[in-house]
């Protein structure tokens, strides 16, 4: 199924941008790369963890990654390659340029790997409709709205049809309009793989042989001067053979493209708070470990009781690692909400 795959929505949005410029001369898509440079990045790196802000993206817990650029246009890989006889024989000048494809507009391209749940907390689904799937397509534009809409608003400023977007639920309906299918997922959080959508080659190849071997022989059989075959007429039962087997090829195909499409389920630990208390366990544990070397065994369980109560591993939202920083430990941005 289109967008998900182990527990996650993988979105892609294209928003075409206003053709031309406000009065001050700055085009609009020119604006909406102003826009998006304006954004703090996230704090994974000594350098950026000495800005004051994070990405406005790290506010909500079920964004694992997100991407917005400007697309001018689609790219021009170059004449399609052509066999040259076959060019004169077919009087093709390859002096003449071909169609070449063109946008109709420049887009902003907004891409995301979202927990698919409508809820922080809720456990990732193995399945969604395509009505449940919008469901979290809007709730997680109301979610955005939420902690970084005066981001959205001077980015989408500049997008075609955006004036009168003054809600969360009004921007779930617009980018609703500019969702494109993804096909690929963005990450790989899997600990262990699952059992992957195998095919049953074996029996499909069986379904599919019998009648094919049947019409060959009964072919063969009427073709040796052997009019019939256990009462049945061979070239009656070469025909009815060939016409199963063509229906079972058909089938056996609908049912491994059926069969690709399912969604892969979420992983045990695949939901964005989860992995964010995983990061914090990590490095509050490697500490515990250093400074605790050489205890007793009565001193140590007293120490890992003591780091039990005040890490609280069952508890995924608290206390836990921040999201858009590189870890627990480094200088913590400041909240702009």
């Amino acid at each position: 199924m289109a967008d998900l795959d182990s527990g996650h929505l993988f979105l892609t949005f294209l928003v075409p941008i206003k053709p031309g410029g406000p009065k001050n001369g700055v085009s609009y898509k020119q604006n909406v790369r102003i826009e998006l440079a304006k954004l703090p990045p996230a704090h994974q790196s000594p350098a950026t963890q000495k800005m004051e802000y994070a990405a406005p993206f790290s506010r909500n817990t079920r964004t694992h990654f997100a991407r917005m650029f400007v697309l001018d246009d689609v790219v021009y890989n170059g004449r399609d390659g052509e066999n040259v006889l076959v060019s004169i024989l077919k009087g093709v000048d390859t002096i003449v340029p071909k169609h070449v494809d063109h946008l109709n507009s420049a887009y902003l391209v907004f891409t995301a790997d979202i927990d698919a749940v409508t809820a922080d907390g809720k456990p990732l689904p193995a399945t969604l409709s395509p009505e449940q799937q919008r469901e979290v397509r809007m709730a997680y534009a109301q979610t955005l709205w939420d902690t970084m809409g005066e981001e959205i608003k001077a980015i989408f400023d500049s997008c075609r049809d955006f004036g009168g977007v003054d809600s969360g639920a009004k921007f779930g309906a617009y980018l609703e309009r500019c969702h494109v299918e993804t096909t690929m997922p963005f990450h790989d959080y899997y600990l262990e793989l699952p059992e992957f959508n195998n095919l049953p080659l074996i029996p499909l190849g069986i379904a599919v042989g019998v009648p094919a071997v049947i019409a060959v022989v009964a072919l063969l059989l009427r073709i040796f001067g052997m009019g019939t075959l256990f009462g049945i007429n061979t070239l009656l039962l070469t025909v009815l053979a060939l016409v199963l087997t063509l229906v079972i090829f058909v089938l056996a195909v609908r049912f491994a493209l059926a069969n690709g499409a399912k969604p892969l389920p979420p992983a045990k630990y695949d939901d964005l708070p989860t992995v964010l208390k995983a990061l914090y366990l990590q490095q509050a544990f490697a500490d515990f470990v250093a400074e605790n070397q050489g205890r007793d065994a009565a001193a140590l369980h007293t120490a890992f009781g003591d780091f039990i109560g005040r890490h609280k591993p069952s508890d995924i939202f608290e206390p836990t690692q921040r999201p858009g920083v590189i870890s627990s430990a480094a200088p913590q941005p400041q909240a702009r909400v």
